[in-house]
């Protein structure tokens, strides 16, 4: 039987292409997408999801729009890694699938209340305001929950926003904080894992040379993605980390981990939204999430390939 997912993304290059990988393995049913302000603003990424649905022959996927800001902060984007629209690169056409009616946030809810009881993954790529939304709003939700698998944190890596923090925690601290605090089983990719996902010229092209839509499109999409990151680490190529949370589902021996206790911090100006992460359990804090720090990278890019050799 499929497992049952739920992606919550901020579209952007990366999450584009989990989205593709989600739409391209059986063993996941995509119940639905909820989008939400991070990498652009909301206004973008409903529409930028609902271009990857299409791009993958999926437009009966419904799309929803969430939330448009954090629920405590300004909005910061990220332009300047993902290019105006999100999803410079290609040239996707506009969607033509409408966008669902209703919130997420509703979305969510209703969804985790009708399944049976830890039956449905949330697989959450961008900052995590639709989730906590939810649990606030409706809190008997999370322990109905199966997992939540999320790209966002460091430890070893610090910061790619600011010195200290990952952007997708960084963008709403708040909503992390209630995400580790909700009681859920949690799953991170943090930057320590995904930044040794990283694209190559020989991974790249191998996209390309699946001569499919797909195929170029990812190309495309990661060749504009690699440029940034090129320049800013000084790396042969890009690291492809929403992709990781996708990929964690359909072979998680592909990675490894420790089940350690994570702590968002929501006041320092310094240090707003570090993940704080127990790595060598030196507290007495309780576990509260399993964080991943290790990636057969090569095994990775091989069952991406593969997937979106499918579409």
């Amino acid at each position: 039987m499929a497992r049952k997912i739920i992606i919550d993304t901020d579209p952007g290059q990366d999450d584009a292409v989990a989205i593709l990988l989600a739409l391209a393995s059986p063993e996941l049913e995509v119940l639905g997408l909820t989008a939400v302000a991070g990498n652009v603003p909301l206004a973008l990424t409903h529409v930028n999801a609902r271009k990857i649905c299409e791009l993958a022959g999926r437009p009966q996927v419904p799309v929803f729009a969430g939330c448009d800001a954090p629920l405590k902060r300004t909005l910061v984007t990220a332009e300047h890694v993902h290019g105006r629209t999100g999803l410079d690169g290609p040239d996707l056409p506009a969607p033509k699938m409408p966008l669902a009616e209703g919130h997420a946030v509703d979305f969510l809810i209703e969804t985790l209340r009708q399944e049976p009881a830890n039956s449905v993954t949330l697989c959450a790529l961008g900052p995590l305001t639709n989730i906590a939304t939810a649990l606030q709003r409706a809190p008997d939700v999370a322990p109905r929950i199966q997992e939540i698998v999320l790209m966002g944190g460091a430890y070893f890596e610090v910061g790619n926003i600011t010195p200290t923090a990952e952007f997708n925690i960084y963008v709403d601290p708040e909503a992390a904080e209630i995400v580790l605090k909700s009681g859920a089983p949690i799953v991170m990719m943090p930057l320590d894992v995904t930044h040794q996902a990283l694209t190559t010229r020989a991974r790249i092209e191998a996209f390309r040379a699946l001569g499919t839509p797909v195929g170029r499109a990812v190309a495309d999409l990661t060749d504009f993605f690699e440029r940034f990151d090129m320049e800013k680490y000084g790396s042969d190529g890009a690291p492809l980390h929403d992709p990781c949370v996708i990929a964690y589902l359909l072979q998680p021996q592909l990675f490894s981990g420790r089940t350690i206790n994570v702590e968002i911090e929501t006041s320092s100006p310094l240090t707003l939204g570090m993940t704080v992460a127990d790595w060598w359990r030196v507290t007495d804090r309780a576990a509260n999430a399993t964080f991943i720090g290790k990636i057969d990278a090569d095994g990775f890019y091989r069952l991406l390939t593969a997937r979106l050799a499918t579409l």
